[in-house]
């Protein structure tokens, strides 16, 4: 799955409408007010990470070498961290919510 799919995945999970892809940061547009809108990519961005794992009531256990995600529909997420921890979190919160938008209708 490419990480455009996991996103808008991730989108449809966290009921966000995306627009389109922001070429300059590489993220996925959204509205947010009729005045503006929001580049969001829980991949590369920490704090919409943050908001995603909060907005769906993830449990995120982690020690020194890897995170779990749980949410309460069964979704279980174990991903090992490499060189960078942060990466590795960000990515194992998009792939649980990327899972709970693929299981919605």
């Amino acid at each position: 799955m490419t990480d455009r799919e996991l996103l808008e995945l991730a989108a449809k999970a966290a009921g966000i409408e995306l627009w389109h892809e922001d070429v300059f940061t590489n993220g996925l547009t959204h509205k947010v007010s009729d005045n503006g809108v929001l580049c969001w990519n829980p991949l590369t961005d920490d704090g919409d990470a943050l908001r995603l794992a909060v907005k769906l009531l993830f449990e995120i256990d982690m020690d020194r070498r890897s995170i779990a995600i749980r949410h309460q529909t069964g979704v279980k997420i174990l991903r090992a961290f490499n060189n960078d921890p942060y990466a590795a979190t960000r990515r194992a919160i998009v792939r649980a919510a990327a899972e709970i938008g693929r299981s919605m209708k």
